[in-house]
């Protein structure tokens, strides 16, 4: 994994060195192990790697071809680049590194912007021609790896993150209303192209970015999710699935092993993750390390799933470590959490999984983690309630959103008042053809988008922050595609992802599967005490927050009055989401 940058000039200007540099720079963490920068007329690019595949200097980048005419600036895993690259040398083309970049290169020349169609893995790029003076961008199928673009005065700009744009200066910081309501309608969830700042954007998962030297710019998809099947597929017994279903996950894992360093594995404890963990041992893996992150009990709620990951350790004979994480050095370090949040994000686990990641990084430089099983496989609990539901974006809306078009009207001030735009995009989803069911048109939302800029953000933004690379192959392509040929009958039965836990049966314990799930909030973070009440306190009531003026004051004081008792449909905090925002701006965006 990596960082990578750029500036396109379409006005005859030369490309500002000084900002490409910062660019590139304020990505170091993600690519602690090498710098470089190539720069020519009305084109600079900018990248920071961490090597994972060919650890040589011959994989360094931007990597340029000139027999080929071709540059690329790169992030991401391509897994089934062996592949690739001998079908490229069958074709005549002569290769000088061992890694995944160059294939990059290579395969666009051979087949052009479709080459994407062929890679199997998660990447984001920028591919630029010297000839025609073209560049192409572009994002994986779902979204594993960011981009984000910015105009600027007679150019464009792009980067791996969005603090790094901000680092190159010049960009419009005022705050987007239709952002700004979709993060408080979806837990922060902004989907693409929108962030929160009006200045900056980011390229949709499955999406190509055509540039001409003129600066016209179009866009493609190239991959959308259907949930179309045969006649074949919809009568296949539940144990056909099964089989189907666990053939295709041993595949998944078995090709995020590719790499030049040890893959290890994230484990929680759960059934996601152990299964992960069962099948790497199962392809062959020695001496597997696995890590799992714990907190304190409170409220007698427990705080840790040690119990099951040491079940599941213990099993399959790993090398296991248990990284318990005290509440006070939770809350002491979140602010260096923000720091590294590309956008702001409210989930409880951003500061545990920044924490683990820190942890993690002293032994490994590669994991595999669980993330998407729970929206690929149907896990959550809203999506029985949609099973023959005559209102699907009524009854999703009720389950899903934090607060209604009308408390958003209350939250806010006049100026960023704008229509139910939150509203709207679900319909909009729902509405859009492949997916007949009210319960497919959920998973296919939650999968595309919510679980884009939830969770893998979240595993991306805080494993890169100390140069961990996190694969998660219940995201690969393949097996999406797979699942969502599977009925939904299959993925709901057993209270949620039934045909996932019964070919989990095969490989992991039962007693890691026949348990409630797992849940834990961090109290301070949920019901908003102490010290992280006090900073929520003074970064909504301080000058900062009153000159920005995003909220109405009347509702944060409400808010303050009762900082427990403002709790999403899904269990967060009302106040927590505002504060964090606001201390997110702050950090990255002071006024």
């Amino acid at each position: 994994m990596c960082g990578l940058a750029g500036e396109i000039r379409f006005d005859g200007v030369a490309v500002d060195i000084a900002a490409l540099e910062r660019m590139t720079q304020q990505q170091s963490d993600r690519g602690p192990d090498s710098f470089g920068m190539a720069v020519t007329s009305g084109r600079g690019f900018g990248h920071r790697r961490l090597k994972i595949m060919d650890l040589s200097d011959a994989a360094q980048q931007p990597m340029v071809d000139p027999q080929l005419g071709l540059g690329v600036v790169f992030n991401g895993a391509i897994y089934n680049h062996a592949d690739l690259r001998r079908e490229l040398q069958a074709m005549g083309y002569v290769f000088y590194s061992q890694g995944d970049t160059e294939v990059l290169l290579k395969a666009y020349h051979a087949w052009g912007a479709s080459f994407v169609e062929r890679l199997n893995g998660m990447f984001a790029f920028a591919l630029w021609s010297r000839d025609s003076g073209r560049v192409l961008l572009g994002r994986d199928r779902l979204g594993i790896k960011p981009l984000y673009y910015a105009e600027v005065p007679g150019g464009l700009r792009f980067a791996s993150t969005l603090p790094a744009l901000l680092a190159g200066g010049g960009i419009d910081t005022s705050i987007d209303p239709v952002g700004l309501h979709h993060y408080l309608s979806f837990h922060a969830v902004v989907p693409a192209p929108y962030t929160l700042l009006n200045g900056v954007r980011k390229l949709a998962p499955g999406t190509l970015m055509h540039i001409a030297p003129d600066g016209q710019r179009s866009e493609s998809t190239y991959w959308l999710l259907d949930y179309a099947r045969s006649a074949e597929a919809e009568s296949r017994s539940f144990d056909d699935w099964k089989e189907i279903l666990l053939d295709s996950l041993r595949l998944a894992v078995r090709r995020r092993l590719v790499g030049d360093v040890p893959v290890g594995a994230l484990l929680s404890g759960g059934v996601d993750s152990s299964l992960i963990v069962g099948l790497m041992v199962e392809a062959g893996v020695q001496g597997l390390r696995t890590y799992n992150v714990g907190f304190e009990d409170v409220g007698g709620e427990k705080g840790n799933e040690f119990e099951y990951a040491d079940i599941v350790a213990q099993r399959f004979g790993t090398v296991h470590e248990r990284i318990f994480v005290p509440e006070a050095q939770l809350l002491r370090r979140l602010p260096e959490a923000i720091r590294a949040m590309s956008e702001p994000m409210v989930s409880h686990d951003c500061i545990g999984f920044y924490l683990l990641s820190e942890a993690v990084s002293r032994h490994s430089k590669v994991v595999q983690s669980g993330q998407g099983a729970d929206e690929v496989f149907g896990g959550y609990h809203w999506y029985p309630k949609l099973q023959d539901s005559a209102q699907p974006v009524p009854d999703y809306l009720a389950a899903f959103r934090d607060r209604d078009h009308a408390e958003y009207r209350r939250t806010v001030q006049d100026r960023y008042l704008t229509t139910d735009a939150s509203a709207a995009f679900v319909d909009a989803q729902f509405a859009a053809p492949g997916a007949p069911d009210p319960v497919e048109k959920a998973l296919r939302m939650d999968t595309t988008v919510m679980l884009v800029d939830d969770p893998v953000k979240r595993v991306d933004n805080m494993t890169m922050a100390f140069g961990l690379e996190a694969r998660v192959p219940f995201l690969d392509h393949e097996l999406v595609e797979l699942a969502a040929r599977i009925p939904a009958r299959h993925k709901l039965a057993g209270g949620g992802k039934g045909i996932l836990k019964e070919a989990a049966r095969q490989v992991i314990p039962d007693a890691v599967i026949d348990r409630p799930k797992g849940y834990f909030p961090v109290p301070g973070l949920k019901y908003l005490q102490g010290d992280v009440l006090a900073n929520v306190r003074d970064a909504l009531c301080g000058r900062a927050a009153r000159e920005r003026g995003l909220f109405r004051q009347d509702y944060v004081d409400q808010l303050l009055a009762d900082p427990g008792g403002h709790i999403t449909p899904l269990r967060g905090s009302k106040l927590w989401q505002l504060g964090l925002l606001e201390q997110w701006l702050q950090t990255h965006v002071p006024a």
